[in-house]
């Protein structure tokens, strides 16, 4: 990647102990971010580091006094940006430093995710793949990175930046020079190949094969420590399974998702998910909880109770979507972003327990079997990273089969009186589109109206606080709403307003779906390749990127891709096929070279491979069709009601039988005689 570049060498995170420096010092200082709305940006506000947002004032300053900028991207929940802040960013001397030879820039990653993927992509080209958060990065005045890492102790962090200046004063040509052919390799990422037909079987195929290479037979999950949890990898095995009756496939889903639910990944006392485990059998994990995370794992749960009706699965996704509901979600209905992984400066303090607080809570008797069954032993299965926290502490998980609801409920309400982990409660479009999605799942699955009214409440929320003249705004917080969306931010919300629609058959759902994803068009897509691009056009960023491979939550790509196809099944307006067909065609190599690296992409692939069922509803008192509907996992289908309002081809003709609540199962418009019972209905449904 270039001469400059060889300066750094990536330093993995490593163990730290945070120092805690005294309120009033802290108070000191006060630098930009304390306008900025951002939960991380604020933390930063009161840094010594004269830190700027990303803007034109600090491109400005950068060119007029010749420096190199200095940026640091992160996010509220991150427990090394905080290790880093407390052990660099707070430092006099550091400050100093930073101040002096550069202009130091601060970016929410979950604010500007436009601005991450760029730099996340140059940083992992100079560090052999390796890539994280804090995210490091030094740019050229004209914003083209010229070397970069994640995580670095202080005094490394002061050595590099001492070279960084001297590098640049001495021999700035050949830095610019470096940077130009980074800013090249990144245009040229950004630029997608030619696209060609994808062979939707074949590559299916592939890929579960391939993951089931990569699956760890003993614990579940797709790869050895850290352990992520990989919804739409377990989403695109399900229907797999659906479509095959591989066996392989299943066993893969279940062990998963029961290992998961067994294990200290899952909050046994609260309910959902921590970010990952660093270990193999997910007892410990970065604790951190993300709403994208819980959002897709309750989804995947849901899918797996339709598919085997087995109780745990549902008990699972219901735990967790009431968690959202007790402590993410705020008055107005949005979802807020994060918790924390820290609490009073600790990481995990709020999660564990030591036998000596479980015997005072449940008494001895109670307490010996609790930690029997929740693996709470002298010896501990976590030790802190922080001297403040005693040793042989335990992360709760499940070790036999017995579980105690009244005992964990006990617990929990002493858990609540400690200090919760802080709260990140920005509102985000597109992580909230995938929310409500779940919580309509959940309406469906469990036939929970709570759920359903979530849903609504958040979807009129977004509608009202999160656009502008049509155009969708990314974030919110304390009234304000504002930056650009990006492609996942049209795509999650237009998925999340088409199960709306099938979630309460209110057309203006449907109405909305269509008009952000036609938006999304406009605004995002790739008149050559097909497909989209990631953000907005702007001077401001080195390159227009796409997105290459899907993270932890599917692409906006891979979710416009199926959202097509269902405005398609809903309308027949082969246009809206054809939009799909483009995307998945623009990722033909990719999709040939490592299909598992697109689990969504594969669902959307399943679903166009067929047959994707059109269903209608129609009549009075439809519930018990709804009920046996909704029951069973038949995801590659589109469902509407007859009930006069919705203007779609669909609907033409269709009306009760006999005065009873008939359904219309069709394919390609081709549709089979109604039928009035639930179980005719199921028979049509079958694979």
């Amino acid at each position: 990647m270039g001469r400059i570049a060889a300066l750094l060498l990536f330093l993995p995170a490593v163990l730290a102990a945070q120092e805690k420096p005294p309120d009033e010092k802290k108070m000191k200082h006060t630098n930009r971010l304390a306008k900025e709305k951002s939960p991380y940006l604020l933390q930063h506000a009161h840094n010594p580091v004269d830190w700027y947002p990303w803007g034109p004032e600090a491109f400005e300053k950068a060119k007029k006094e010749g420096k190199p900028i200095f940026l640091s991207i992160g996010y509220s929940t991150c427990h090394w940006c905080h290790v880093m802040e407390k052990d660099s960013f707070e430092k006099d001397d550091v400050a100093e430093i930073l101040n002096r030879d550069f202009v130091p820039i601060k970016v929410d990653r979950e604010e500007r995710p436009d601005v991450d993927q760029i730099y996340m992509a140059a940083v992992t080209a100079m560090n052999d793949g390796r890539g994280g958060w804090p995210l490091s990065a030094w740019l050229t005045p004209d914003l083209k990175p010229f070397t970069g890492g994640t995580y670095f102790p202080r005094e490394r962090f002061k050595d590099l930046l001492g070279k960084i200046t001297g590098v640049w004063k001495e021999r700035r040509a050949d830095v610019e020079a470096d940077a130009e052919n980074v800013a090249k390799f990144l245009k040229q990422r950004a630029t997608a190949g030619l696209p060609g037909e994808v062979d939707a079987a074949k590559t299916t195929e592939t890929a579960q094969r391939i993951v089931e290479r990569s699956f760890e037979p003993s614990w579940g999950g797709f790869s050895s420590a850290p352990k992520f949890p990989h919804s739409t990898t377990v989403q695109f095995l399900l229907r797999r399974h659906l479509r095959t009756g591989s066996k392989e496939a299943l066993v893969m889903v279940e062990k998963t998702l029961l290992e998961m639910a067994r294990g200290g990944i899952y909050d046994q006392l609260g309910g959902g998910f921590h970010r990952y485990s660093t270990d193999a059998q997910w007892i410990v994990p970065h604790f951190e909880k993300m709403l994208y995370d819980n959002a897709l794992l309750a989804t995947a749960y849901l899918e797996a109770f339709q598919l085997t009706k087995k109780e745990l699965y549902s008990r699972i996704a219901r735990e967790t979507l009431d968690y959202v509901l007790r402590d993410m979600t705020s008055k107005d209905g949005g979802f807020h972003s994060a918790e924390d992984a820290d609490s009073e400066g600790v990481e995990g303090k709020f999660y564990v327990w030591n036998p000596a607080q479980v015997v005072e809570v449940l008494g001895e008797k109670d307490a010996e079997r609790f930690m029997k069954a929740y693996d709470v032993t002298k010896e501990g299965n976590w030790d802190p990273h922080e001297e403040s926290l005693p040793k042989h502490q335990s992360v709760l998980r499940l070790t036999g089969p017995e579980e105690f609801p009244d005992l964990e409920r006990k617990l929990l309400e002493v858990r609540a009186k400690r200090v919760r982990p802080g709260l990140d409660d920005k509102v985000l479009t597109s992580w909230n589109g995938l929310m409500i999605s779940a919580f309509c799942l959940g309406a469906q699955a469990l036939d929970e109206p709570r759920y359903r009214d979530a849903a609504v409440k958040a979807g009129k929320f977004l509608l009202e606080k999160h656009r502008k003249d049509g155009r969708l705004l990314r974030t919110s917080r304390l009234g304000e709403a504002k930056l650009e969306g990006s492609v996942d931010d049209y795509a999650y919300l237009s998925a999340a307003m088409l199960d709306l629609y099938e979630t309460t058959f209110d057309a203006a759902w449907y109405e909305e779906g269509a008009r952000l994803a036609a938006k999304a068009v406009e605004l995002f897509w790739d008149p050559k390749a097909g497909g989209f691009f990631y953000g907005m056009e702007s001077p401001d960023l080195v390159a227009r990127m796409r997105e290459d491979h899907e993270g932890p939550m599917p692409t906006g790509n891979s979710v416009l891709a199926l959202a097509f196809l269902r405005l398609h099944a809903f309308t027949g307006e082969e246009a809206h096929r054809e939009r799909a067909v483009k995307t998945l065609e623009s990722y033909q190599a990719s999709l040939e070279q490592i299909p598992h690296a697109h689990a969504w992409l594969l669902c959307a692939l399943d679903f166009l491979q067929g047959p994707a069922r059109e269903v209608v509803i129609a009549g009075p008192s439809p519930e018990p069709l709804l009920r046996a509907l909704r029951g069973g996992f038949y995801p590659n289908k589109v469902v509407a009601f007859a009930d006069g309002k919705a203007k779609l081809p669909l609907l033409e003709g269709r009306g009760p039988v006999q005065g009873k609540a008939a359904a219309y199962v069709c394919e390609n418009r081709a549709c089979k005689l109604p039928v009035t019972e639930p179980g005719k209905l199921l028979e049509l449904l079958k694979p």
